[in-house]
């Protein structure tokens, strides 16, 4: 089953990814839960990264067809270690785990991690003081 899954994630994502956009998307290693998600924007790819979460993760790289030049030896997948908002590599070559921000240094790109919350907000939707609630009678 998981042979099947990686192909359909990897065409899903590249048919959502946006013209001229590399992005990148945080994954568990199951695939289950999504960790962190990123876009390119000029030279500094912003991400957005779950801070309480340590174990191995996948890092599934997308961009279009003008990137490929400009990114060439960028593989699409990469294993690695997500402890303490830090993200780490697996790659060819490295006997240890390498950071992203040194990996993307390779590719003359900066980073720029922000903390993933875990509350939802929507535009528009208040949450009604405590009292509020307390005092509504029960039905």
């Amino acid at each position: 089953m998981k042979r099947f899954v990686l192909p359909t994630l990897l065409v899903t994502l590249l048919l959502q990814t946006s013209a001229g956009a590399l992005q990148v998307i945080v994954w568990d290693r199951d695939l289950q839960t999504k960790l962190g998600y990123g876009e390119l924007s000029g030279s500094k790819l912003n991400l957005q990264l779950v801070t309480d979460y340590s174990g191995p993760v996948v890092v599934l790289f997308a961009r279009d067809g003008s990137e490929k030049s400009a990114y060439s030896g960028l593989a699409a997948r990469y294993d690695g270690v997500l402890r303490n908002g830090q993200l780490g590599l697996d790659t060819p070559g490295s006997a240890d785990n390498v950071t992203l921000s040194k990996f993307l240094g390779s590719f003359k790109l900066n980073l720029s991690v922000q903390g993933a919350g875990q509350n939802v907000t929507l535009p528009g939707l208040k949450i009604a003081p405590e009292k509020d609630l307390k005092s509504e009678p029960k039905k």
